[in-house]
């Protein structure tokens, strides 16, 4: 004969019996007839093949069998409660752990604010962060290293959905014994035959800086490409070259004239670098998405107003 199937309506009749240890305020308690619940709790002895309950005129009470299975069905339908918290957290679309990826480049400047806020409101999420250069994070999305990547764009792929964040400004760094540094702003001639230090070609601020010495007649110097922001600040302060640092690193990390490279206006309005939020088209990630990207950008509103620009929504595509 076939043995029944367990169910989890069985099991939490049979701890509300235990608790009330009567059926029918047990069957009065979970809104059901007292021949139903009898039922189910019969079925749930047949799938277990022992006794749990002791009927008598006196109420119900649990055999030793019985004292043993509740034990291991209060600690199930606490499983079962978990799984529909966490359910709820899946359908808000941040729920369970999230593994984000960020650039080095941008999530130490914004992800600490956004990270709070985030714990704040969706206290179930849990979100793990590893850094790396752009290529490489995309590479992790692509084969499921992460969830989600904050990058700077554009990024073209058909099969990443991207939320734009907000649009960042770059400033010329120069020595303070560069010949540029007492200048209020800078001109495009002024670039003229310059050496322009960048980070190294997995960085997408690579291929914008190098875009922009062609159109001024500078020189890349490929030979001191850094691995960091800090990096290509500590060789421009020892006058190895000029580069473009992004506002937000230029806003934590350099605070004013006692510092060791010069941060000039260029192009005002017109350098920038967009930064955006990333997710596979396939994972069903869609909704956290567009939450984060939303948390991110009020962060941004709010903690860097006038130093960089939100940007709308996108609606996933691909950028």
């Amino acid at each position: 004969m076939a043995v029944p199937p367990l169910t989890l309506r069985q099991i939490r009749y049979f701890v509300t019996l235990a608790e009330t240890g009567h059926f029918g305020r047990a069957a009065e308690r979970e809104g059901v007839s007292q021949p139903s619940l009898s039922q189910q709790i019969s079925l749930l002895e047949s799938a277990l093949g022992v006794t749990l309950v002791e009927r008598g005129r006196a109420g119900a009470m649990l055999t030793p069998a019985g004292r043993e299975a509740l034990a291991r069905g209060q600690r199930l339908l606490d499983e079962a409660e978990g799984l529909a918290d966490l359910r709820a957290g899946f359908r808000a679309g941040l729920g369970g752990t999230v593994r984000l990826g960020s650039t080095g480049t941008l999530g130490p400047y914004v992800l600490p604010q956004a990270v709070r806020r985030l714990h704040a409101a969706h206290p179930e999420l849990k979100l793990v962060i590893r850094d790396g250069a752009p290529r490489d994070l995309v590479d992790g999305l692509r084969t499921g290293v992460h969830d989600l990547v904050l990058t700077q764009l554009p990024v073209t792929a058909p099969d990443v959905a991207v939320e734009r964040l907000f649009r960042e400004p770059l400033f010329l760094a120069v020595s303070r014994e560069h010949i540029l540094a007492d200048r209020a702003e800078v001109t495009d001639a002024d670039l003229a035959g310059e050496g322009v230090l960048s980070l190294n070609p997995a960085y997408m601020l690579h291929r914008q800086i190098g875009a922009l010495a062609d159109e001024v007649g500078a020189r890349l110097l490929p030979e001191y490409e850094g691995t960091s922001l800090d990096a290509l600040r500590q060789m421009v302060a020892m006058n190895m070259g000029v580069t473009f640092l992004p506002a937000l690193y230029a806003r934590s990390e350099i605070t004013g004239k006692g510092d060791d490279v010069r941060l000039i206006p260029f192009r005002r309005g017109r350098l920038m670098r967009d930064i955006g939020l990333l997710a596979r088209r396939s994972s069903g990630g869609r909704t956290g998405l567009g939450r984060l990207a939303d948390v991110l950008r009020s962060v941004v509103a709010e903690e860097f107003s006038g130093l960089v620009i939100p940007l709308p929504g996108s609606g996933g595509r691909s950028g």
